[in-house]
């Protein structure tokens, strides 16, 4: 929740509003109460909207449609009027979480809860289509897990059965993966698109995923129409009763009254709304909204007393649920941000290390959180790096898109699905992070919110390479090396690079002075100018694979030089402007694509530390031989980069069979965590919490200090 700005209604009908919840692409919604103290979601048609007649009638329309179901399972619309040439919608506040971010944050519902969930939604809809009415956006964000059961929300499309959807220009009428066959194709629909609809979320809600996926929505619509539900997930007692719903012909799918009949949950099935994990976070929704119905902060036309007391309840721990704008809902997160300094909004605070003493057993230590099933697996053999800025660690999500959890507890704060994790998630000053939208566009958020701070929808990334002060530097789509000014996103020049360079998973860059350096994945490094793209050195041949460039700067009273050190078949020391070699150590084994060889380096003050094969090998700057940091149990290293926190050095162990840390002094092996595993793993690192993953799963680790 959000407080009041300029421009904002304090008062609303009967309702004095207390703050925002958010907004969609037609409306606002507010956080309201009335004179006797019941809450509601007030939604209002945005200002510049409200003078089209149409919108207005199509606005009022979705709470008149609500109106006409009369059932425990929807949520009630209170009140619609019309204020000052303003429509609004004041509906039930419901308190609890989203299907969706319950599955994500307590992971898939067992048989029973399915089963649960299954009676009374098909109930729902049967109430609702003995209105004469079809939903037609029945998917895991419109149901709301509350104390009494499941409650289906938003009838923003919902429409008598003999009417067709009703879309602005450009709007996609379904959600794709929840949508029915005939939706996809604009046909004429009736209740058994809902049944198709409710398939989909029930196998959801058993395995934590869609049944139909793919990596744009023209390929997930497809799939819908053509393709087979991906059912082999779900427990085989449930698969029987949820493959006849995604039927692709509507007169082939079960009537919601079969459905309720053959999902008969036993006897206190529904007990998950009352016990446990998912009933103590509806309770706290439900409290944190009693606390914020509360707030009055003296006038509220002056706003500053009741701004900073909003903000003051909502860092206790407010989490709350409610509706957004037409055909959207909102969810405040569960979790309150960590105390912020006026220097550092949503700074994190550290964890306490472990003392070095702590580990002479060899034994890995618990981990401060997880492992969680919530990231994405490998793209090209490749896991996302996850990035700690502020109080959160963000991720490649397992449902597709970008994830942040807390640092602190790992519970969720933010989630952005039209984000391609894939292209990088790149980490800028000012505690933000650049990344790439699913269709290239660029987009700057702020690490701790997700919120855009600004974007360039032309950008056409694939993946992002590097940035300084003044530019941030990436590949296209297509292949092409490009440039855009860090501040404003405009693009400053596009220059070419061999397709062998951005295959797979493309290259590795850095920023050198006036130099940007390329190690491309097909092993070459190719040295362009930062200030105009222009090709200046290359080296063939120095790897098999792409391996992070490390750049050394050497400052003196009146110059700056910097320095290139790349990994692969040697460990080669450049000179960043013209490509000079200063020195160059052979490596102890020739590498193969992502492994053996020398692998990327860590500078740890005046000492660089590497993999060289099997040993972690440390050297000064100019190149002098150290005594190593450790060794690898079997075999020679990945590529993956090396993370340095507290008195620890993390390592990924040979064919990925776990993560050690090594003593930061000498070398010695603390211990190996997860040592059965396989990779590959993605490792950052900040605050003295490591974090991991791999094969899905999201960890944060204590080092040792």
């Amino acid at each position: 929740m959000e407080p009041l700005g300029v421009g904002d209604p304090v008062r609303l009908g009967p309702y004095r509003i207390l703050g925002v919840l958010g907004a969609g692409g037609m409306g606002k919604v507010y956080f309201g109460r009335d004179n006797d103290g019941r809450t509601a979601a007030v939604k209002v048609l945005l200002p510049e909207l409200a003078h089209d007649a149409h919108l207005a009638r199509r606005f009022l329309r979705e709470a008149h449609t609500a109106q006409a179901v009369t059932s425990a399972g929807v949520a009630r619309v209170l009140a619609a009027e019309s204020e000052e040439s303003r429509p609004w919608i004041a509906t039930e506040f419901l308190s609890g979480p989203t299907l969706d971010d319950a599955v994500r944050t307590y992971g898939p519902f067992g048989t029973d809860a399915v089963r649960a969930l299954a009676a009374s939604l098909a109930a729902t809809l049967r109430d609702i289509h003995a209105a004469g009415l079809v939903h037609r956006d029945l998917k895991p964000p419109n149901i709301v897990l509350t104390s009494t059961g499941p409650r289906v929300i938003d009838f923003g499309i919902a429409r008598p059965e003999h009417g067709m959807t009703l879309t602005t220009t450009g709007q996609v009428p379904v959600t794709p993966g929840y949508g029915a066959p005939e939706q996809v194709l604009g046909q004429r629909v009736g209740p058994a698109a809902d049944v198709f609809s409710l398939g989909a979320v029930l196998a959801y809600a058993a395995t934590g995923r869609r049944t139909f996926d793919g990596t744009h929505v023209a390929a997930v619509q497809y799939e819908v129409v053509h393709g087979e539900p991906r059912l082999d997930d779900v427990p085989a007692e449930l698969r029987h009763l949820i493959a006849p719903c995604l039927a692709k012909d509507p007169a082939h799918r079960p009537t919601t009254d079969r459905i309720a009949g053959a999902f008969a949950p036993p006897p206190g099935a529904d007990r998950i709304w009352r016990t446990g994990p998912l009933a103590k976070d509806i309770a706290r929704r439900g409290a944190a909204a009693e606390r914020h119905s509360t707030l009055t902060g003296g006038n509220p036309a002056t706003g500053p007393s009741r701004r900073r007391l909003l903000r003051t309840s909502l860092a206790a721990g407010g989490v709350l649920a409610a509706t957004g704008g037409a055909g959207a809902w909102w969810l405040l997160r569960g979790e309150p941000e960590e105390p912020r300094t006026p220097n550092e909004p949503g700074a994190a605070s550290s964890a306490e290390p472990l003392p070095l003493s702590a580990a002479t057993s060899g034994k890995a230590p618990e981990p401060l959180w997880g492992p969680l099933p919530v990231a994405a697996k490998p793209a090209n053999g490749v896991v996302a790096t996850p990035v700690s800025l502020r109080d959160v660690v963000v991720f490649a999500a397992k449902e597709g898109g970008l994830a942040a959890r807390l640092t602190r507890n790992g519970k969720e704060k933010w989630r952005l699905p039209d984000i391609e994790p894939a292209a990088g998630i790149f980490p800028l000053q000012d505690r933000r992070i650049a990344v790439a939208g699913v269709d290239g566009a660029l987009f700057v958020l702020d690490a701790s919110t997700g919120k855009q701070q600004s974007s360039q929808p032309q950008a056409d990334v694939g993946r992002l390479l590097a940035q300084d002060d003044e530019y941030l530097f990436a590949v296209t789509r297509g292949g092409m090396l490009r440039a855009f000014d860090i501040q404003t996103l405009v693009v400053r020049w596009t220059a070419p690079l061999p397709a062998a360079a951005a295959q797979g998973a493309g290259p590795r860059g850095a920023v050198a002075g006036i130099s940007l350096v390329v190690f491309g994945a097909d092993g070459t490094v190719r040295a362009f100018s930062r200030l105009s793209g222009t090709p200046t050195w290359q080296v063939e041949g120095q790897a098999r694979s792409a391996i992070d460039p490390l750049v050394v700067e050497h400052k003196t009273p009146t110059t700056r030089d910097y320095t290139v050190i790349l990994g692969g078949r040697t460990l080669t020391a450049r000179k960043a402007l013209g490509g000079d070699e200063l020195w160059k150590i052979a490596a102890a084994d020739a590498p193969a694509p992502g492994v053996g060889g020398w692998g990327p380096l860590l500078r740890d003050g005046e000492t660089l530390i590497g993999a060289n094969g099997a040993t972690l090998s440390a050297l000064t700057v100019d190149g002098g031989q150290l005594p190593p940091r450790g060794r690898a149990s079997r075999g020679p290293l990945p590529h993956t980069p090396l993370v340095l926190q507290g008195e620890a050095l993390w390592a990924v162990e040979a064919d990925g069979r776990g993560v050690s840390a090594y003593a930061r002094a000498d070398g010695r092996r603390l211990w190996t965590w997860s040592g059965t595993s396989r990779g590959p793993w993605a490792v950052s690192a900040a605050g003295n919490r490591v974090f991991l993953v791999n094969d899905g799963k999201l960890t944060a680790m204590p080092t040792v200090g």
